[in-house]
């Protein structure tokens, strides 16, 4: 892996990938997107990661798309265009469904694909100067491969506006409409995510996994009777599993899981 992306596993399992491009706002071309894909591809079969925190250095978290990049894909044919739209698509739905808990370090800027990361996370920390910016229209462009993730985020009327103004929301307006999970000052933003994940590990493994997985079928489907019965046999092979067993068997005898005996 280039020091354009640097990843870091602790011994309890978090897994900090950090982009290291602050000469150009941390913004990506298709060689970062392709590295950030395989090291959540990897992440995902890793069964020592529990949690993953995406970050950045610099002042600014992502940039979006690299301008150089953008001047290369201005020549490209249609067919190209497709391919590389497919690179940068592969890559939000992999880090939108990765198997395991997921949190956006959020400081300064984040635009266009930026905002795609953030909005693919299950957690997203940032500061009252976190800006973050759908500015493709001011570009003669739409946030189209991102936008699966954007409106699932802050849902259809905001992201429409967002999408054809380019309007910046900072702070506590992000964090109202849903980008942002949490607000804290800028010398707290590193503990606050350390917490998190930190808190995460604490949870069964398996038992987050498998809740990720629920939050996502439940919200794709309509509540009608097979949708009921699924979520009666996800309980019932929860209640059969070994986790389960040992989860319940531990809350009942006043005593720590195995899963937290075993990272003490």
């Amino acid at each position: 892996m280039s020091n354009e992306l640097e990843l870091s596993l602790s011994a309890n399992g978090i897994l900090t990938i950090t982009m290291n491009r602050p000469e150009v706002h941390n913004a990506f071309d298709d060689v970062q997107i392709a590295r950030l894909t395989s090291a959540l591809d990897n992440a995902s079969a890793d069964p020592a990661v529990r949690v993953v925190i995406i970050g950045s250095t610099g002042k600014n978290f992502s940039a979006g798309g690299d301008i150089n990049y953008m001047r290369r894909m201005g020549g490209n044919t249609y067919e190209e265009n497709l391919a590389d739209g497919g690179q940068l698509a592969r890559l939000m739905k992999t880090l939108n469904f990765l198997p395991k808990p997921t949190i956006a370090r959020v400081q300064g800027a984040a635009m266009g694909g930026g905002v795609g990361l953030v909005s693919c996370c299950d957690f997203a920390i940032g500061t009252a100067s976190t800006k973050l910016a759908l500015t493709e229209v001011k570009l003669g462009m739409v946030p189209a491969t991102i936008s699966p993730y954007v409106v699932m985020t802050i849902g259809e009327k905001a992201a429409r506006r967002l999408f054809m103004t380019g309007q910046p929301v900072k702070g506590e307006d992000a964090l109202t409409l849903g980008f942002l999970s949490q607000v804290v000052a800028e010398e707290q933003l590193d503990s606050a995510v350390e917490t998190l994940a930190e808190n995460l590990l604490k949870n069964a493994p398996a038992a987050v996994t498998l809740a990720k997985q629920l939050a996502i079928d439940v919200a794709a489907g309509d509540i009608n009777d097979a949708l009921i019965a699924s979520t009666i046999k996800v309980i019932a092979d929860v209640r059969d599993s070994d986790e389960g067993r040992e989860g319940l068997s531990a809350f009942l005898e006043k005593r720590a899981p195995a899963w937290l005996a075993s990272s003490d």
